[in-house]
């Protein structure tokens, strides 16, 4: 059986059983705990306990009834402005009051509309000149990078005819100096076998002379056949 204990608010007392606390008189604010409880709680908190509660009647007090007073008629003229009753004067204001509210009211929302009209319409002008105007930035790019590429392609035409024509000048080249190597040999070998009445210094003078010239031709030959081949390594690049 559940055992609860009081407390006086200086010490506390029991165990009760539910026979014991009856007894006790306790109230609603008298403070209860029991086993299995984490604080003290009044006895108001607990719903077992609330049948044990003794209800005290507060203190009789007479009540004096006071003696109706008489009403007296007071007729009072009604009065009037701007001719209508008092009433109808007022509702007519509110009238008017509300009809003009409604009447401003849907004139700051047309202003508001238009307002907001115009803004839109800015807005999707400006839109419609930044799409322009992107557009056109794109345009320039293509069109920018389309020169580019004409004139990279222009500039490889120009390469590969100028490495044409210094192709034909170089053969051309080679052509005469191969006319003058075999012409200056054989006026070297003729030189070499020819008997004049000159002396032995001024033979090996014409001879040397003949010599330096065909080495010089040579030399020259040799620099236009290494231009030569690499010009055609060069224009084998070029697609």
């Amino acid at each position: 059986m559940k055992k609860y204990y009081l407390h006086n608010g200086t010490e506390s007392s029991g165990p009760f059983d539910m026979e014991e606390l009856k007894a006790k008189n306790i109230t609603k604010t008298s403070p209860v705990w029991f086993e299995g409880m984490q604080h003290w709680k009044t006895a108001g908190e607990i719903p077992e306990l609330t049948r044990l509660f003794i209800a005290n009647p507060p203190p009789f007090t007479p009540v004096s009834i006071p003696e109706p007073t008489p009403k007296v008629e007071k007729k009072r003229e009604e009065r009037k402005i701007l001719g209508l009753s008092k009433n109808s004067f007022f509702l007519v204001c509110g009238v008017l009051v509300l009809t003009t509210a409604t009447i401003v009211f849907n004139n700051l929302q047309e202003n508001r509309s238009r307002e907001l009209r115009i803004k839109n319409h800015k807005t999707e002008v400006e839109n419609y000149q930044l799409e322009l105007k992107q557009k056109e930035i794109e345009d320039q790019k293509v069109q920018a990078v389309l020169q580019e590429k004409i004139e990279a392609e222009r500039m490889v035409r120009e390469k590969k005819q100028s490495d044409n024509n210094r192709l034909s000048e170089i053969n051309k080249m080679l052509a005469d100096y191969q006319n003058n190597l075999v012409v200056t040999e054989k006026k070297l070998q003729d030189a070499s076998g020819f008997k004049l009445l000159r002396t032995a210094e001024e033979k090996k003078e014409q001879m040397d002379l003949l010599q330096k010239n065909i080495d010089s031709f040579r030399n020259e030959m040799s620099k236009l056949k290494n231009e030569s081949d690499q010009l055609k390594l060069e224009l084998e690049k070029i697609p």
